[in-house]
């Protein structure tokens, strides 16, 4: 390639030399190729392609095959022979590989079964070799028997092959998708490994229970240098060793756009956290041409000054993380409620963003600091500001609320609102009023010892599920020990151990009732034993 950027008379200035030459190398042989292919073969842009592409004398098939013309595939033939060859970048692991046929097998059916990605949270699924290798790469790194992995995001489905290679691994996933959080569960459940799940929207904070509780994290973030900045931050905020945890990053960014991948790694410089290591072109997807199909692995080190910048700096990250749909950086908005509908409320508190000069006397809250907590003072009327993004926290927000009347307002509230009422039955009646929705607190009552238990648990949403129901037995049983309540909770519901109900994934909740009733069930057994 000379000066001019051109090989072969072909223009491919825009394009990385070892990418150039994988193209070129893939196509002399005159097979025929589609451009999906061909992006995933070469780890190179969609638009790079494309344009080298242009450059060249094809022919064409039905629908979008094509392949070089016989005169074109002699000129580069002749090309590569002169001294030009592609350069495939090291893979640690790769060689391991084929030991490891049969798990790599049974993921790709994990992979195809898994719920749709969903654009909007920038999803794309990595191939099940890639999953596998990430497996592969943390044992022939890091020691794990015993370890604990804390997975920061994982619609991958890494803990699951985690789980498969090396079964001494305890592994908890958080993520904002209970398609995935439900699907996690049932195969880990069908699998053997040990595996739990928790519910986060990151932007609003780690679940307490996988707060400085991992060895190690991994996370494959939305490629924004907000997304990266933030899940990485969280996955820090994961490790209970800061000196000897490390962080595994997923991050892939275009030839084309060299100033947004140093935007993503200022992002972990403000972190403070040094690049122990980067495997170019690790992780292979399913899509994600627009970054060539790939990318890289970095294993990042916590320094000194690591966890303080990433306290400091998590909650102050925006809501439009993604790269599409309406939570993307580019269609940033702030929230706004309508003046309307402001001027009727009567709130003791103001939860979240809200515009200035509103209710200028209330008393404020951050949305963070109102999940994270319970409230000091008694509220009776609390109105809850969402910013776009954060509506899946709709229940979670509810159920953080001890008010007896509570009004979130939301960018668009859910026009059937049967799916949260039944989550929070028993605790809150629900209605649409406007842009917001209207919660009113139904009073406790009755003599059913399960709804009275159930009451407990949900009206004490920040305490330990295991240890409110444990107390709540109790209550109930007066000739019950603390050590007999807590096996009956630990045996009717094994989730519950060491998790507030702010992170308990929805099907869990769901379950809860059923729990309950079981472990009244279970309650004579253990007084009597």
């Amino acid at each position: 390639m000379d000066d001019g950027g051109t090989a072969a008379g072909l223009p491919v200035a825009d394009m990385d030399p070892r990418r150039i030459h994988t193209a070129l190398s893939l196509l002399v042989d005159r097979r025929w190729w589609t451009l999906g292919d061909l992006v995933r073969e070469t780890g190179a842009p969609r638009r790079s392609v494309e344009s080298l592409l242009a450059g060249l004398s094809l022919e064409r098939a039905g629908g979008d095959r094509f392949r070089l013309t016989p005169e074109q595939s002699g000129e580069i033939a002749d090309l590569l022979r002169s001294g030009h060859r592609p350069l495939d970048p090291a893979d640690p692991v790769g060689h391991l590989l084929p030991e490891y046929a049969g798990v790599v097998e049974r993921v790709a059916g994990l992979i195809e079964r898994a719920p749709r990605a969903r654009h909007v949270l920038d999803h794309v699924s990595a191939t099940p070799e890639t999953v596998v290798r990430r497996a592969l790469l943390l044992g022939a790194r890091f020691w794990l028997p015993g370890a604990r992995l804390l997975c920061v995001g994982d619609h991958d489905l890494t803990s699951l092959a985690v789980g498969l290679v090396h079964p001494g691994v305890q592994t908890t996933v958080v993520d904002v998708d209970e398609r995935i959080l439900a699907y996690i569960d049932a195969c880990a459940a069908d699998l053997g490994v040990d595996v739990r799940t928790r519910w986060a929207d990151l932007r609003l904070g780690l679940p307490p229970s996988t707060a400085a509780s991992a060895d190690l994290a991994v996370t494959d973030p939305p490629y924004t240098p907000e997304g990266v900045g933030l899940f990485v931050a969280r996955a820090v905020q994961g490790l209970r060793d800061q000196g000897r945890g490390r962080v595994l990053l997923a991050y892939g960014a275009s030839d084309r756009t060299p100033m947004l991948a140093l935007k993503v790694q200022q992002a972990l410089q403000d972190l403070n956290l040094v690049s122990e290591a980067v495997y170019p072109d690790f992780n292979r997807y399913f899509g994600a041409e627009a970054v060539g199909s790939r990318a890289d692995l970095y294993v990042l080190r916590p320094t000194g000054k690591t966890l303080p910048a990433a306290d400091a700096r998590a909650d102050r990250f925006a809501t439009a993380i993604y790269t599409q749909g309406p939570q993307a950086v580019e269609a940033r908005k702030a929230a706004t409620v309508p003046a309307d509908d402001i001027a009727g409320l009567e709130p003791d508190v103001l939860v979240g963003d809200w515009p200035k000069g509103t209710l200028a006397q209330v008393p404020r809250v951050r949305l963070t600091t109102w999940l994270a907590k319970p409230y000091a003072a008694r509220v009776r009327r609390a109105a809850v500001a969402l910013p776009p993004g954060l509506e899946a926290a709709l229940v979670r927000v509810l159920l953080a609320t001890r008010a007896e009347h509570v009004q979130v307002f939301l960018p668009e509230p859910p026009d059937d609102l049967s799916d949260v009422a039944g989550l929070l039955a028993g605790v809150y009646e629900l209605e649409r009023r406007g842009a917001a929705v209207e919660a009113v607190r139904v009073p406790p009552g009755g003599d059913d010892r399960a709804c009275r238990i159930l009451r407990a648990v949900m009206d004490r949403a920040h305490g330990k599920v295991a240890n409110v129901w444990r107390d709540a037995l109790i209550d109930l049983h007066g000739g019950l020990t603390k050590r007999q309540a807590r096996a009956v909770v630990a045996e009717a519901a094994p989730w519950a151990r060491d998790v507030t109900l702010l992170e308990v994934p929805a099907h869990r909740l769901r379950e809860l009732p059923g729990a309950v009733h079981a472990s009244l069930d279970l309650v004579p057994a253990a007084s009597t034993g």
